[in-house]
């Protein structure tokens, strides 16, 4: 019997307002509350949590008797976060406890001079900002470029100069929700032989990504945001001809080549990626992310991409219909990701989260404003209670 995802990957197209699909076998989520908040933290699609259950019995029943059967679970994982960035292999792929260790590996793995530069943004989420800063003991100077332009691309292109060595960018701001275009940044860094590390993770599990066209040099994003895991767990890809240039600064028995011989007394780094993995696998978030994405993969990325940018859509014209609505974030379907956000004149944005929380809209106070993060499944039904909510207070 033809599943749901099956039909979804037959249709030719999804530009109709008859599109907007329902994806309730997927979830099961409280209809008393509208969760627009997967920016911050995502509910788990059902199979996540049948996932934890399997796992928490079998460690219940038959404690770790299976544990080669659950490696193949993290080759699984490896395989589809490959798959998740558009790679060939998993060799590139390291699983990090979060983005800011992942972020960590890199800013003290490089070898830095005095007078080196990173450049970022000036919308980064502190993750990104806080551990360049961190490297001034070194010399190392960050310089933030402002993306409140036209073309963000070509401010960040402007920031570098002869002494820059990395640029680090979101892929979508957190606060604005401004998207980047990382295949031309990308084409940039190349030319001018600046390393690119790039935090998706406010894209990846509502966007595709081609890491093909992008070419960065690094890529970090925690699982518990739009790919809908769990925290604890997070994306490190590392460009092949850069694993060699990072410093090891943890060690361990699980990132060494001959993992699993205990009796050597000799050693060395593990080959690929996994040479940044330096202790024991986290394989409860492991089995949780990997269902997760097992969900996302077989509905398909481009049909999540269309199907939120349905929801953004939708949500925007009925934001629209409240007077005094300001809205932060960018209308452009290319420039924007999943979040929305916007202020209400005449209302302080804690104040107004904090009701909106008591409401039952689950969403969050960022830049200056009222931040909403609808997912691909997300009901209609669900942004109207919020914007009925909205309306109330005028």
């Amino acid at each position: 019997m033809p599943t749901l995802a099956t039909n979804i990957k037959q249709r030719p197209s999804l530009k109709h307002a008859d599109d907007y699909l329902s994806f309730d076998q997927y979830f099961a989520l409280d209809p008393n509350i509208s969760y627009l908040n997967h920016a911050a933290v995502s509910p788990w699609p059902r199979a996540a949590a049948e996932a934890v259950k399997r796992f928490a019995q079998e460690n219940v029943v038959s404690g770790a008797e299976h544990y080669p059967r659950w490696l193949e679970t993290e080759k699984q994982l490896r395989q589809r976060l490959a798959k998740l960035i558009n790679v060939p292999g998993t060799q590139e792929i390291a699983l990090a406890k979060n983005t800011s260790e992942a972020l960590s590996l890199i800013a003290y793995g490089l070898k830095w001079q005095a007078g080196d530069e990173v450049v970022i943004s000036n919308q980064e989420f502190p993750s990104n900002r806080i551990v360049w800063e961190s490297l001034a003991r070194f010399g190392v100077k960050v310089v933030q470029a402002d993306i409140t332009v036209e073309d963000p691309v070509v401010a960040l292109a402007k920031a570098c100069t002869d002494k820059t060595r990395l640029l680090s960018v979101s892929s979508v701001q957190y606060a604005s929700g401004l998207k980047i275009d990382l295949e031309t940044l990308g084409a940039a860094c190349r030319q001018r032989g600046i390393l690119l590390c790039v935090d998706a993770i406010q894209s990846l599990g509502a966007m595709p990504f081609d890491q093909t066209k992008i070419q960065a040099d690094f890529i970090v994003a925690d699982g518990h945001k739009w790919m809908m895991g769990p925290e604890g767990l997070a994306l490190f890809y590392v460009n092949w001809k850069r694993l060699e240039q990072l410093q090891l600064q943890q060690f361990g028995w699980h990132m060494v080549q001959h993992r699993g011989d205990y009796s050597r007394s000799d050693w060395s780094p593990a080959v690929d990626a996994t040479r940044f993995e330096c202790g024991s696998p986290n394989m409860l978030g492991i089995f949780t992310l990997n269902a997760s994405l097992g969900v996302l993969l077989g509905i398909g990325m481009d049909v999540i991409c269309a199907q939120l940018h349905q929801r953004v859509d939708y949500l925007l014209q009925q934001l629209d219909t409240l007077p005094g609505v300001t809205l932060l974030s960018p209308r452009e379907v290319h420039r924007r990701g999943g979040i929305v956000t916007f202020q209400l004149a005449g209302h302080e944005h804690a104040t107004l989260h904090q009701h909106l929380m008591q409401q039952g809209v689950i969403c969050a106070h960022r830049g200056g404003g009222i931040r909403f993060s609808p997912h691909f499944y997300t009901p209609k039904a669900a942004i109207d209670r919020a914007i009925h909510i909205l309306r109330s207070k005028l």
